[in-house]
This record gives C-alpha cells, structure tokens and sequence, in this order.
C-alpha cells in the first residue's frame, strides 16, 4: 500500500509530512509529493515527481512557514510513474488537493455519470474523487460534499483532502485501507502507518471504515476534530497512548498481528520490487546468479510454511529455469539424506533464519563442500550468515506465529531468481507483480465477505482443501493455516487422489474448499467437486476469474499461471484467521507453536 502523511498545527507541516514519509518508505513506491500552505504569500505549494523522498527532500524549497499540508508515496496501479500521476491530485479548478490509497473500482462508471464533460488531466483513480468533490459542492457544503463522495465510492480508500479556499482545515476519511489520527497539544497528524505519527502525537485512534473526520485550527489557536459515519452520525473515539500500548502500536490498528500482516502483503510484494529492480530491471547480486552455472540439481530444504513456498519454487525453477528441483523435509533430510547429484546447489528457506533443523541440514552440507544459499527475512540471523550467500525477503517483521506475509515474501523471492536464470524471458515479471499486488488488495478489501462464509462453511471439526497442480501446493498450505490457528483438522490433498481413499471420510456438511487456477486441470478438478458434494459436503471454491463458474464463492483477478500461488493462498490466510477468530482462539499465539524453531 502506499504511504499518507497529512498535518495540521504549530510545527512546519512539510517537517513533519517529510519525516512521516520517510518512516514508510519500508512500503515500496515509484512517486512521491506534497502540498501544503504557503502562510508567507498566502498559496498553496505542490511539490511532486517519480522517485524517491530524499529528492522531494532536498531538490525543493521547504523555507516558507507553512502548517498545513498533507503528502504521500505512490505505488503505481493506475498510470505510470510520473509526475502527472503522481499525488496530490487536483480538481478541475484546483480548488481540492487530495492523496489516496486504495483502489475506486467504479471510478469510470462514476466519471461517466457526475463529470463526462470534466477533462482529465491523469490516468488515475484518484482525480475523480477530488472532481467529484468539487462537483457535489454547487450545491452542498464541502462536508457534505465529501460525505456525498464517499456513498458513492465503491472499493478502498484512504483519504486526505484540503480545501484551498480554508486553510486552517484538513479533511480525512478511510474505508478498507488503514488511517489513523494522531494528535498533541501542538497540532493533529493523519498518516496510514503509526509510524509516522511518532514524535509528533501523543496518542493516535485508527479511524474505522467509512468514516470521516474534519480536523480544525480555531480561531483560539487550538487543534480538534471532528469524526462521523457517512451520514453524519458522530463516532466515538478511544485514543491509545502512544507510550503505553506498544502492542497495541504494533497491530497499527487490527484487531490481531496476523490480520495486519495478511493487508500488508500488497505492500511486501511491492517492496520486494523495489529492492531488487534497478532501471527498471530485476537484478541480483551474480555471485548468487553465478552458482547456478554448471549444476545438475537445486535441492531445497526447508519446513512447514518455507516448505511449501519451496514446492512453488521447485514449480518455478523446472518451468522457468529449467533446472531439476527436489524439496526436502529439513528434519528428514538432515538424518535421512538421499543419494545426491556430483554438482548440487543447496537453498535453504527460512523465515527467521534460525530454523534448528535447517542449520543441521547446512552444516552436514557445508563440510561435504557443497554451494549453499539461504533465502530468509533476518539478514543477521544464523543461516543467512553460515551458508555462502542470502537473499534477503525484505518482509518486516513478522509478528504472528503463523506465517503469511513472509510465505508470499519467499514465493516473490524464488520467482525473482527463477525468471533471472530462465534462458528466455516468458512474461514481463515487474508487470505481472504489479498484477499480484492488485489482486490481493482486491482480495483482502472483501475480507468481510469472505468472513461471512466461513461462517456459513466451517462448521466441522475437521475440513479438507483439494487441488491439481500447482494449486496443491496451496492446498497444503491452506491445510497448515487453518489447523496452526483454528485448531480445525485440516488436510490438503491433490484433488485426484481422494478417491484412493480420503473420499471415505467426505461426509454430510464436511467442509470441502477447492482451488483452481488453471485452465488445463479445471474439467479435473470440478470433476472431484461433484464427487463430494454427492457425498454431501459442504464445498467452497477459490477460483481466477478465466476459469470460474457462477457458482464459485470466491473468483479473483488473473494474473500469470506461474504467479497464481501468491493470489490463490491469500483467501486461505483469511478463512483461517476468522475461523479461529469465530473460535475465540489465541490467533497470534497458537498453542504449542512458536515464530521460530530453534531446537530440533
């Protein structure tokens, strides 16, 4: 997700939006930009281009007093990175400024209806909310203006908007994407990450969905707020302190650590791109590119989560590298290994890096002189520094026991470097990614959905998910999520398998959820649904939209067959989260279990 930063008080705006944009560069974006109130010459100022906050940093002038302002950090969806869909966006007078996150989903059916007469000056989204603002106030007030926006808005949003014609007022509103509002004695500040917020609040609330607050300088010179539904209805707040709920700090707002990072995987694709593209091309260090040249085989080793993002690399490396790729249980491996190639290279994936299996496993490998690399999200920890090289995920800390975000994180990863070594280049990977990225935002902006049928679905002790191909692999991972969380058992099983079987335990209302994402196995795998829903059970299934049917519950946007993994897995993070959630279970702490492994 991009970043927001937007301030109103006695601080210089532009120090604080600035600082508060640096602090979210962590999020990946391509563009940046402010616009704040000149209090010297009584003017707005907007500052923007592609790149980076240090060049809105230090390539333009910040000397004016100025205590109004809002800015933000743009990952392309709609338009190219460039300075004209860059953000603020304006409306057609320039009387709005505004910054968004989000996807608007009905912005063309909107523009068509409200502004087909208004010229558009940039490929996004996002110059239609401030039109349609400045539409909506020939006859209201601007409140009720933005108000009369947001009903009318289907899809995510995180909003920020100043009015040129008040500049002692900052407007804000959220849906589906985060926002919160920070405030102090000095002033209030508004920004999509509470990171931003430090040093400049004291305490913060995180705004609730469709929500919308007008933050006010008064004539007396202090700060408040204002925060009501759509339709006016006053919400009531409940401010954190800033440095007594660290926890709570943590969470940025959700209600759980698994939540928050499950939203924040757009963001970890994202910043994935950004640390390993360079001119706008993929790039990794060729001293690890190097040691794939003159071998026979990639063995992985990895466990649990890792284990399954490794089967998709196995996928990967045969399908895009053609290279031969076995996976390797850790704890198996390491006391049980199999006759090996003369000229292997070892990839040990770990999300800590401090896996004790895996490091038995690289110490075995080591002494026999074999090449090794580790692929993890701690670039200090053990494995990362024991084996010859490492690939940093770049994930952020990962808080929940269960793994999400540094699984998709390690799928990216292993796709880098498959599509790197493939002899020809089949698709155009950063475009493709970018594909992902929106897909899962569209995915998780439906979480509500998807909540209210597992109410409807995961009603058994037990539950089963079935797929072909690649799908499989999601299968188990599916299957490892819901049992870790929800204590729900739950297995994952190639589709065609179950009548070998598993199709003895299919009984009336057993949850069955199917995945299916490619046209050569779909006839296949329906084939299987029928099959237990005959046999009475209660079936869901996950489906990309060019191989759906109407019946699906849950249909995604395309994206490439080879990158399906990283879309397919994320309903199956959700289904899991609420059905522990509607279990009253301990999510980010599952019993038994621990964030790493370090003992064999």
């Amino acid at each position: 997700m991009c970043g927001i930063v937007g301030y109103l008080g006695e601080k210089k705006a532009t120090d604080v939006i600035l600082s508060g944009l640096e602090k979210l560069e962590y999020r990946g974006y391509d563009s940046c930009g402010v616009a704040f109130f000149n209090a010297n010459s009584n003017q707005f100022i907007t500052y923007k281009d592609k790149g980076r906050v240090k060049h809105l940093i230090e390539d333009f002038n910040y000397t004016m007093q100025n205590h109004l302002g809002i800015g933000h950090t743009r990952w392309a969806t709609h338009g190219k990175p460039n300075q004209i869909n860059s953000h603020p966006h304006f409306s057609l007078s320039e009387r709005f400024s505004i910054v968004h996150n989000g996807v608007i989903e009905n912005y063309k059916e909107l523009t068509a209806k409200f502004l087909p007469n208004t010229p558009l000056i940039s490929e996004t989204d996002t110059e239609i909310i401030a039109n349609l603002i400045e539409h909506f106030t020939l006859n209201l007030s601007v409140e009720e203006a933005i108000r009369k926006t947001l009903s009318l808005i289907e899809g995510s949003y995180a909003l920020l908007v100043i009015d040129t014609l008040t500049p002692n007022r900052l407007y804000a509103a959220k849906n589906k994407s985060p926002l919160l509002i920070g405030i102090s004695e000095k002033g209030i500040t508004v920004a999509s990450d509470v990171m931003a917020l430090v040093g400049h609040a004291d305490s913060y609330f995180p705004i609730e969905d469709k929500t919308f607050t007008s933050v006010l300088r008064t004539p007396e010179g202090t700060y408040s707020y204002d925060m009501v539904d759509i339709i006016g209805k006053p919400v009531v707040t409940h401010f954190l302190k800033m440095d007594m709920v660290l926890d709570e700090i943590g969470k940025a707002g959700y209600s759980h650590f698994m939540l928050k990072e499950i939203c924040e995987q757009p963001s970890v694709v994202r910043k994935i791109m950004s640390k390993y593209m360079e001119n706008d091309t993929f790039t990794i260090n060729p001293v690890i590119l190097n040691m794939f040249q003159s071998i026979e085989r990639i063995y992985i080793i990895a466990a649990g989560t890792s284990m399954h993002a490794g089967f998709v690399g196995k996928y990967l490396f045969e399908h895009l590298s053609k290279i031969p790729c076995e996976v390797f249980i850790a704890s198996e491996f390491a006391y049980n290994s199999p006759l090996l190639v003369d000229k292997p290279l070892f990839i040990f994936i770990s999300q800590s890096g401090e896996t004790a299996d895996l490091r038995a496993c690289l110490v075995n490998v080591k002494k026999k002189g074999y090449k090794t690399l580790t692929i993890t999200n701690v670039a200090t920890s053990t494995l990362a520094r024991e084996a010859d090289q490492f690939l940093e995920i770049f994930a952020g800390p990962e808080i929940a026991v269960a793994s999400t975000k540094a699984y998709v994180g390690q799928i990216v990863i292993l796709t880098i470097l498959a599509y790197l070594l493939s002899p020809r280049k089949p698709f155009d990977l950063q475009m493709e990614l970018s594909k992902v990225a929106v897909s899962m935002e569209a995915i998780i902006d439906k979480r509500e959905y998807i909540h209210e049928l597992v109410k409807e679905k995961i009603t058994k002790r037990n539950c089963f998910y079935i797929g072909r191909g690649i799908d499989y692999f999601t299968c188990l991972e599916a299957a490892l999520k819901l049992k870790e969380i929800s204590y729900i058992q739950t297995e994952g099983f190639a589709a065609g398998e179950l009548k070998h079987g598993t199709i003895a335990l299919i009984e009336e209302g057993v949850p069955v959820i199917a995945i299916i994402s490619q046209p050569s196995i779909n006839n296949n795998t329906r084939a299987n649904i029928r099959e237990v829903t005959a046999r009475g059970a209660n079936k869901m299934v996950i489906s990309l939209n060019n191989v759906s049917d109407v019946t699906d519950e849950i249909i995604l946007m395309d994206v490439h067959e080879m990158l399906t993994p990283l879309v397919t897995v994320v309903p199956t993070q959700l289904i899991a989260f609420y059905s522990a959630f509607d279990l009253h279970k301990d999510i980010d702490k599952p019993r038994n279990l621990a964030k790493s492994v370090t003992v064999e």
